[in-house]
C-alpha cells in the first residue's frame, strides 16, 4: 500500500525521480519498492491470490524481485495533501 499516489506523469516515472518537493517536504530516492505477497491477500476475506504480482512480475521484475515504487528518505517535517503538487528537482540517470 502506497505511502503516495502521484498522477499526471508516465506510468512509473518516479522510478527515474532522484528528488522532489511535496509542499515543503523534500523527498530522496532510495532505492526501489519490492512488492511483498501480502499485496495478493484480499483484506476483507484473508484468501490469497496471484494479484497484483503476477501481472508486475512479467514487466517489473529485477533481480528477482518484483518492483513498485520507491522507497523514500524525507527531509525535515511537514504535512503533504491529497491534491499538493510535486516538484521534480533532480532524475536519476540510470535505473
Amino acid at each position: 500500500r502506497p505511502n503516495i499516489v502521484v498522477r499526471g506523469c508516465r506510468p512509473f516515472g518516479e522510478d527515474s525521480w532522484k528528488s522532489f518537493r511535496v509542499s515543503s517536504i523534500t523527498f530522496h530516492a532510495a532505492k526501489p519498492c519490492s512488492r511483498c505477497v501480502t499485496t495478493t491477500v484480499d483484506q476483507a476475506t484473508g484468501m490469497r491470490g496471484k494479484e497484483p504480482l503476477a501481472t508486475l512480475s512479467r514487466y517489473r521484475n529485477q533481480d528477482g524481485k518484483v518492483l513498485f515504487g520507491q522507497n523514500l528518505v524525507h527531509e525535515g517535517t511537514g504535512m503533504i495533501r491529497v491534491g499538493d503538487s510535486i516538484e521534480v528537482f533532480a532524475n536519476l540517470t540510470t535505473r
